[in-house]
């Protein structure tokens, strides 16, 4: 299963729109949402997505191309990676 899950990191200064927009974007690509963890550290905005695109009928280097590109368009950092890469990454 972790094949078809993604990391997705974004990280910038807060304003409105940016879960509305990146969410869009996942839906558009045909991507789930698993999990969404968020928090404000003194106005800098973090949020973790765990994503599956075992149905989307969009290749990983396609959505990751669209989401960076949110990224720029927001004036944040976005972040794709998957998650079997993450957690071999993150092994002790």
């Amino acid at each position: 299963m972790s094949d078809q899950q993604i990391i997705i990191a974004v990280s910038g200064i807060d304003k409105v729109g940016i879960v509305a927009k990146v969410s869009a974007v996942l839906a558009e690509y045909e991507v789930n949402i698993e999990d969404i963890k968020q928090t404000l550290m003194q106005g800098h905005f973090v949020m973790f997505m765990l994503c599956n695109i075992e149905k989307s009928n969009f290749s990983f280097k396609e959505i990751k191309e669209a989401l960076t590109k949110t990224g720029e368009e927001l004036g944040m950092e976005i972040w794709v990676q998957k998650k079997e890469i993450f957690d071999n990454m993150h092994k002790i």
